[in-house]
Formats: structure tokens, sequence, C-alpha cells
């Protein structure tokens, strides 16, 4: 970390730069999982472009990745460069290995905003450089707008699980400006197969002594879309009572549909589905085209991550359940009734 007097300089050299430029410089963090691009990443660039300014993408990892990942991401639209950096060390990401390399990228250039998904990594990460430059962060944010004659940015972001919509507004004094973007509300950046950009190949920063160590990394592997962007969604809830039973009911819906599976956060705690497939304020947010909430009563917890969706279908015999306040079409039935004669619709 920087020393104090060193610190303040490097901020009034920063604040000086921003305060003195025409418009906004803005740098994505654009993840990737074995040369995939993530998807939120997408649409954390098409944020970035709204800024109105240039955009830069960052992609780290190993030699294994970085050249494909270099290849796909150079075609995006919105990008006006591109840096890589490439390193052992970045196989596995980690917040305590990329945050020496980001706050040396950000003190030797003029970005003026920092963008990424809220992935787990990057709720780690953003903070802490952002914390490291004694700069705030704004997380999740649904809109924004970027007043150049000004310097400042506005966002807005949801508040006590989606019931209020806060605004936040950061100043020119604020030299970075650091935010992660919910993907349900950024269309993903496409691709231009005849786009050319700058790419630039950065040294890594060795960590030495680093505190954490990574252990091992366990995915639930699915042949189903991915939750966070699928078109269509099918949830269960507690009244599933067990995993097998949870199986046995929703596979054979989400099947027919081509849609990605779903769980209410009591679901998860009670060992029915993995947690990465847990939708709600403490889970994943998404909004399909259509959501099927299947013997989900719709705490408050849960419609945070939800409610945005499409087209809502709920099923639960309880007619006061709080789903069929948000649901489009409700039906008040049994769900071990239902559900199979739904499947049998479908198909025919």
């Amino acid at each position: 970390m920087l020393p104090r007097r060193s610190f303040v300089i490097f901020r009034s050299f920063l604040t000086r730069n921003y305060a003195s430029g025409s418009s906004p410089h803005a740098l994505v963090f654009l993840e990737h999982r074995q040369g995939d691009i993530d998807s939120g990443s997408l649409s954390a660039l098409t944020a970035a472009s709204q800024l109105g300014g240039k955009v830069a993408g960052l992609v780290v990892g190993s030699s294994e990745f970085v050249p494909t990942v270099v290849d796909k991401v150079k075609k995006l639209k919105g990008l006006t460069s591109l840096l890589h950096s490439t390193s052992d060390l970045y196989a596995e990401q980690l917040p305590e290995t990329l945050s020496p390399l980001l706050e040396k990228l950000l003190s030797d250039s003029e970005y003026t905003h920092v963008v990424s998904t809220p992935s787990s990594l990057a709720k780690s990460l953003l903070p802490r450089v952002a914390a490291k430059l004694d700069v705030p962060s704004v997380s999740e944010i649904t809109s924004l707008e970027h007043d150049s004659s000004s310097n400042s940015t506005t966002f807005t972001r949801p508040i006590y699980a989606g019931n209020a919509i806060s605004t936040v507004r950061l100043p020119s004094s604020v030299p970075i400006k650091f935010f992660t973007v919910r993907a349900t509300n950024f269309d993903p950046a496409p691709f231009e197969e005849s786009q050319e950009i700058e790419v630039k190949a950065i040294d890594p920063v060795d960590v030495p002594n680093c505190p954490t160590k990574h252990i091992s990394t366990q995915l639930a592997k699915s042949d189903r879309p991915d939750l966070s962007v699928a078109g269509r969604v099918v949830s269960g809830g507690r009244p599933l009572k067990n995993a097998e039973t949870f199986a046995a009911t929703l596979d054979p819906l989400a099947d027919v549909l081509g849609a990605a599976l779903g769980a209410s956060r009591a679901a998860v705690d009670a060992g029915y589905v993995d947690n990465s497939l847990q939708v709600g304020q403490t889970g994943k947010v998404v909004a399909p085209e259509l959501y099927m909430a299947i013997g989900i009563s719709g705490a408050i917890q849960h419609l945070a991550g939800m409610k945005d969706s499409k087209m809502i279908v709920a099923v639960n015999k309880d007619p006061d359940a709080p789903i069929f306040q948000v649901a489009d079409v409700g039906l008040v039935a049994d769900l071990y009734e239902a559900v199979p004669q739904i499947i049998e619709k479908l198909k025919q």
C-alpha cells in the first residue's frame, strides 16, 4: 500500500487528469472460464459503452486460455482497446493476486471508470481496489447516466430487496468510479467480425507471500442452459420434499421447455439442489422470458431475484400465496397433480 503522502499526490494527479478530460475512459474487467467469456461481462461492456467515451477491456489468465479469449474479445462491439496479462499466477483468479495488477494499471493510466459483472470474484476484487484508492464502489447498478459537463456519473440500483430504487451520484471529485452491473438490465454486447482494435499485453505483478491459496473448484455440471442467462426457468420450492422428488417432478418439465432449473432458498437450504441454482436476494437475479414458480410461496427475498421476468407462471395450492401478486398466470392447485398435466399438454 502506498504511503499516505504519496497516496494524496497520486489522487491529486488523477483528479487533475480527469477534470481536464472531455470524455470518460472505462476499463471493463472481462471474466472467462476455460476460454468462454462470461455472459455477465458482455452486459458490463454494454453499460460501459453507455458512458459515451472510450472503453478498454482487461483479460487475465493463464497462457492456456488467454490467447483464445483475446481472439474472441477483440471482436466485441463497444471496445476501443484490449489489455491482457498472462501468468500462471492468474490461472485461478483470486482477489489477492489480481488487485496489485489492477492497482498498478490504474496508477499508470487515465481511466475514469472500472466496470465488472457482480460475480463472486468481482464482488471481492473491485471493493478491495477501490478501498486501496480511497474511492467508493457502487454495486449492481440497473441504469447509468454520465454528465460530461460536470464529469459526474449517476447510477440507479435496487435496495431493500428491490422494493426501493436508490439514485447514487458520483461527482468529479471521485477520480475513478468503480461499479458492477446487474446483467439482466443490460443487453449483452454483440460481436463484430470486422472490428479492429488495439491489443496490448501488460506484465503481471508478482505477489510474494500471498496469504490465500486456491484449493479446488467444484462446478455443478449440467446440460441445461445457464440459469443466469436462460430464456426459460423452472423453479421449485420447499413442498417438493427432497432432492429425488424435486428432480422427478421438475426435470421433465424443464426438459420439455428447454429451461434452466432454479430453486428457492428454502429448497436449497433443505438440500434439494445445489446452491448455484438459488434464485433470490442472496442467490441469482434472473429475468427470463418465462419463469415458472412451482410450489414457491413468493417470499420477498425470492421475488427480488425474479420479479423482472417477462412472464411469471405460478403453481401453488395456497390461494393467498404472495407469488400470485406478481404472477401473470396463476394456478391454484396441488403441484403433484398440476405439473404432470402441464407436461402432457406441452408434449401435445
